[in-house]
């Protein structure tokens, strides 16, 4: 298996179909157990790069830093500039006022720690991981644009949990009057069962030549087709134990979607979830879906499903199931 390459966005660079995300890297649970130590990341990211992958995807909070340090240590053993390194920043890494948001200050500080954990003299790809309400567009555009400027950065983009079009067109026409670097890659939340980025945040996209590089492109899990309708949630799986992704995904609409997942799998000789990536990447707007996994066997059927083909009647099928 060989990943095919597509184009970072509107940009020069080229990357893998598929991106990896490493949030559970480092990720401690409340008992202080790491949900995947360096030894079974580097494992991943080495089934990854055999892959042909070459997009990694983490966030200065991922594990506390110990993501992008995990990763920082897998790429000094490899050509840096054969990968392209994401990382998103906006999120408390110490304990100060200042240590959170957008601000200057902030920004200025952890780009730098961002650097540090990672090995490098500077990232691919920079997400503000939130939107900042406190801060003005024109402060942390105007950094984030010195960053490119500096070499710390080459190219923005803005991911978000509450996709608000108008905010983004705000700041990339603030970075066209000013001359900044605008954002060219949204990293939204995108699915077979959640579209809320569908209607404005994706004609924004669009207007503004942005392209999506998803996140949570499986639902949780629930595209997996792991859970059945009326049925209680095995033990074990996220919808036993956790109540919002009951309300959440549990739903009549979702199992409609779900069903439509499960018969085109079924047409094609594949998984629910390699059928749901497939849609992603045969999407327009789309660059590259993020996926996760917590072992090799996972990660290696989630990258099959780059040799799915999807006729087009399929395709609309499964755009109209919700």
């Amino acid at each position: 298996m060989e990943l095919d390459t597509v184009s970072l966005g509107p940009t020069g660079t080229t990357v893998s179909e598929l991106a990896f995300g490493t949030w559970r890297f480092g990720r401690e649970d409340d008992e202080g157990n790491v949900e995947i130590g360096e030894k079974r990341a580097h494992k991943l990211l080495d089934a990854y790069a055999d892959a042909g992958g070459n997009f990694i995807d983490t966030a200065d909070m991922y594990g506390d830093g110990r993501s992008e340090e995990f990763i920082g240590n897998w790429l000094s053993d490899r050509e840096r500039e054969d990968f392209v390194v994401a990382s998103k920043i906006y999120w408390p890494t110490r304990d100060d006022p200042n240590g959170q948001g957008l601000s200057r200050k902030h920004l200025q500080n952890n780009i730098d720690e961002i650097l540090e954990r990672l090995g490098t003299d500077y990232v691919d790809l920079l997400y503000i991981h939130r939107w900042d309400d406190e801060t003005p567009a024109e402060e942390f555009m105007r950094t984030l644009d010195e960053f490119v400027r500096d070499g710390k950065v080459n190219y923005l983009g803005t991911s978000t949990l509450d996709p608000n079009a108008w905010k983004v067109a705000k700041a990339n026409e603030l970075a066209d009057k000013r001359g900044y670097e605008p954002f060219k890659l949204a990293q939204p939340r995108y699915n077979l069962a959640n579209r809320e980025i569908e209607g404005n945040y994706l004609e924004m996209c669009a207007d503004y030549d942005i392209e999506v590089v998803p996140w949570s492109p499986l639902a949780g899990g629930f595209l997996t087709g792991k859970y059945n309708r009326g049925e209680k949630p095995a033990e074990g799986t996220r919808g036993a134990t956790d109540q919002q992704f009951r309300d959440s995904y549990l739903t009549a609409e979702n199992f409609d979607a779900l069903e439509a997942v499960e018969a085109v799998a079924e047409e094609v000789g594949a998984s629910p979830a390699q059928v749901s990536l497939a849609w992603l990447t045969d999407h327009e707007q789309v660059t590259a879906p993020i996926v996760g996994a917590r072992t090799v066997k996972q990660l290696e059927e989630n990258l099959a499903a780059t040799n799915i083909d999807l006729s087009a009647e399929q395709f609309q099928r499964l755009a109209e199931a919700k």
